[in-house]
């Protein structure tokens, strides 16, 4: 009978690990190839050199992604906190308001800021009614920052809520009676039960941004590069910079792995919300 089941688990797995090996293990060999070869197919490490070029976008990516997932942080916590003192239906509700951006195309939400942003945005449209003279919101980083935010930010606040609406009572309770006041309770008891919903949520917001080109395109007015943006730029040259736009993904994936590592070591043996790598 363990075998039959074993048996059927793997039949089950089996379009699983069809998916992964066709569309996740394939596509990062032929990066890899490429990454390590040259436009003959001969092995170098040439590719990997010029990495130093793109040094500051690699810096940039890596500044604006943790701006953003601090704002990110700072933005959902509070959000998750009142979440989870409402009333059930209340929660759902909210709930819904936080996903239903994610339903809508990533397009369409990028364009909407914008429209909103630009010169003859809705914002400047209404300060200019109020007798105030534009202001430049468009093409700054500030504006790449906002759309990092915007976009990210349910995969912080779910992660959290997630955790701390399982938070036991009891110990919020037992640490009144011990005397903590509201700081206290919230430095010694919240904020260390939540800290694998913190930890998954900083990761599901710094890897998306650090890899992010749209974004940055569109509300940046491609004045700043940043590391999505050159292998953007480099794959649409043409099959000869193939190799450059492959090493340059194969390192950026390497950091991803890195932060991923690191953010697993700091989550340590939570269960609820902690990261899988």
């Amino acid at each position: 009978m363990k075998n039959k089941t074993s048996f059927g688990s793997r039949i089950i797995a089996a379009p699983y690990i069809v998916w992964s090996a066709i569309f996740i293990i394939v596509p990062l060999l032929i990066m890899i190839y490429f990454a390590l070869t040259d436009q003959n197919g001969v092995f170098t490490i040439a590719n990997i050199a010029q990495i130093g070029k793109y040094k500051k976008a690699f810096g940039i990516s890596i500044l604006y992604a943790a701006i953003a997932t601090v704002i990110t942080l700072l933005l959902a916590y509070p959000m998750a906190y009142f979440m989870t003192k409402i009333k059930i239906s209340s929660q759902r509700m909210i709930l819904l308001i936080v996903m239903l951006p994610m339903w809508m195309n990533f397009l369409i939400r990028t364009y909407s800021w914008i429209t909103i942003l630009a010169n003859t945005g809705l914002i400047n449209t209404f300060l200019g009614k109020l007798g105030i003279a534009p202001l430049r919101l468009i093409n700054t980083p500030g504006a790449v920052i906002l759309g990092m935010v915007y976009d990210f930010i349910p995969y912080m606040i779910l992660p959290i809520y997630s955790v701390m609406s399982k938070l036991d009572k009891s110990l919020l309770e037992a640490a009144e009676d011990l005397g903590s006041n509201s700081f206290s309770k919230f430095r010694r008891v919240i904020l260390p039960l939540t800290r694998s919903g913190i930890i998954s949520g900083i990761t599901m917001v710094f890897v998306p941004s650090v890899s992010t080109f749209y974004i940055s395109q569109k509300l940046g007015g491609n004045k700043t590069m940043l590391i999505g943006d050159a292998i953007e730029y480099l794959y649409n040259l043409g099959p000869s910079y193939y190799n450059v736009a492959s090493a340059l993904s194969l390192i950026l994936m390497l950091m991803i792995l890195i932060c991923l590592a690191i953010m697993n070591k700091f989550s340590g043996d939570d269960e609820d919300g902690g990261v899988i790598l």
